[in-house]
């Protein structure tokens, strides 16, 4: 069950109820593909630094090490050692990123797996099925998500696929809750909008698939080629035909601007391997801006990542020692850059759903992008 409890502006300040805890939005779900978050990141970690949900790909464990395995083990909570909320993609996304090894059909999508090249079929009913198995909080549907470039007759054809697809996830989610050996009987379902850049069509299919009475409605096939300027284009357009009582997800979003941006829209999930990704690489976001921890300009500087982070990095450590440990390619450098990033996107989203309740959104969202886009410090 979802509550809002406070509007400021379209910007929503909500509250997800799950078999796996209360879920405060807006908020970051932290990503961890396989089952953990790249960086040696532990369930342990995601506690300390106030994680609320981690998110994993139903292709990714499907293919190693296997949705039968995960379900043997007790279920991904069980698995991985952690209470809170998971969501779990279905794969579609995957599809489209794997774009030469698949053929879409009706029935659902034949594609090689890329590690070893074994033929796998994934439809409605199968991502259903392995979501189930994984047993997770959230279950996306199965959709296919075009490139944000294709043409319309495509983007149209690709929709209407995609919201029959989403009826038949919602009938084999509802069987599967049913079964008496079902880990997970209180799943919940999200659709996916989809429509590519072509407002008319994003609509009706938001209209479309509200009908369904879901969980929750995703936004996706945006942050895939297209502009940030058409992104909230289509937000402004789409976001107001979605149910304002259910949670609005943008999917695969992104750095703290966008983040900024989608929340004064109405969107109030979010995920992204940006923090994560950039991490690994030594660049860390502040409220300055993101820097690079391998300039040179860092090499003697005995500064935390940024003053005043609470996070395990800043707490312990200096911008030269971190980066000493990047050069030399110790896995404990990418670790303390991955909990700090991880670290400012949950806290500022504390800050984001502090603004709205003070009624305080748009003064808040103006001070953070001056301040982020002044450079570091």
């Amino acid at each position: 069950m979802y509550e809002l409890l406070k509007k400021d502006g379209m910007a929503k300040r909500g509250r997800l109820h799950t078999v796996h805890g209360v879920i405060e939005t807006p908020v970051f779900m932290n990503v961890g593909t396989a089952a953990a978050i790249k960086g040696a990141v532990s369930t342990d970690d995601l506690r300390g630094i106030r994680t609320q949900v981690e998110l994993s790909n139903t292709y990714h464990l499907h293919v190693r090490p296997g949705d039968e395995v995960v379900k043997k083990l007790g279920g991904l909570h069980r698995f991985m050692n952690w209470d809170k909320p998971i969501l779990t993609d279905s794969g579609g996304f995957q599809v489209f990123s794997l774009a030469s090894l698949r053929k879409i059909r009706e029935e659902g999508v034949h594609f090689h797996s890329h590690i070893d090249g074994h033929k796998i079929f994934m439809g409605p009913e199968e991502s259903m099925q392995i979501q189930s198995n994984l047993a997770s909080t959230i279950a996306m549907a199965f959709d296919e998500c075009p490139p944000s470039t294709a043409d319309r007759k495509y983007i149209a054809s690709s929709v209407e696929r995609t919201a029959r697809w989403l009826k038949r996830c919602k009938d084999e989610m509802a069987r599967l809750n049913a079964l008496p050996d079902t880990i997970n009987p209180h799943q919940m379902l999200f659709g996916i909008n989809q429509g590519g850049v072509y407002e008319d069509i994003r609509i009706a299919h938001a209209e479309q698939i509200t009908e369904l009475d879901l969980d929750g409605y995703a936004i996706g096939g945006l942050a895939v080629g297209e502009s940030h300027e058409e992104m909230y284009r289509i937000l402004d357009a789409v976001v107001p035909h979605l149910p304002e009582n259910r949670p609005t997800y943008l999917m695969g979003v992104g750095t703290p601007a966008n983040i900024l941006e989608a929340v004064d829209r109405g969107v109030d999930f979010f995920d992204c391997v940006y923090p994560s990704r950039n991490g690994r690489h030594g660049h860390v976001y502040t409220n300055y801006g993101k820097l690079n921890l391998f300039n040179a300009r860092y090499e003697l500087d005995e500064r935390p990542i940024e003053e005043g982070c609470g996070c395990p990095a800043c707490r312990s450590y200096s911008r030269a020692y971190i980066r000493h440990l990047l050069k030399a390619k110790e896995m404990l450098g990418m670790r303390l850059c991955v909990l700090h990033n991880l670290w400012f996107y949950n806290t500022m989203m504390e800050e984001i759903r502090a603004a709205i309740e003070n009624g305080e959104y748009k003064t808040y969202k103006k001070r953070k992008l001056e301040k982020m886009a002044q450079g570091p410090q």
